[in-house]
């Protein structure tokens, strides 16, 4: 808690000042963004509790996740459909296996 303080005294400190500390046994949290998520891996989360208002403390391996959203157009479809010489249906599903990567759908088709 706090560096050269006995955490009994730390505790007793807290609760004098209206504070309590409660560790949360979580296996993982994620922060919803509008373009990412940030997602946190074996956290340690503390939920404090001071003047009426919770805070949590967390900490742990970190990554990220993209949100971008990629957008087939009839066009893309249609690009696909005469390169590969495939389906409506295959070029949708070449397309959005390839996140909206004409190239790669065409050449996954053609595999």
């Amino acid at each position: 808690m706090l560096p050269g303080i006995n955490p009994r005294q730390a505790k007793q400190m807290m609760r004098k000042l209206g504070m309590s500390q409660e560790e949360i046994d979580a296996s993982q949290v994620i922060i919803k963004c509008s373009d990412k998520n940030i997602i946190i891996n074996n956290p340690s989360v503390s939920k404090i509790r001071m003047q009426g208002m919770d805070n949590f403390q967390i900490s742990g391996n970190i990554s990220e996740e993209s949100l971008e959203k990629f957008e087939i157009t009839d066009e893309d479809i249609k690009t696909v459909m005469n390169q590969a010489n495939c389906s409506k249906e295959d070029a949708s599903k070449a397309l959005e296996h390839s996140e909206g990567d004409i190239a790669e759908a065409i050449i996954s088709l053609n595999d």
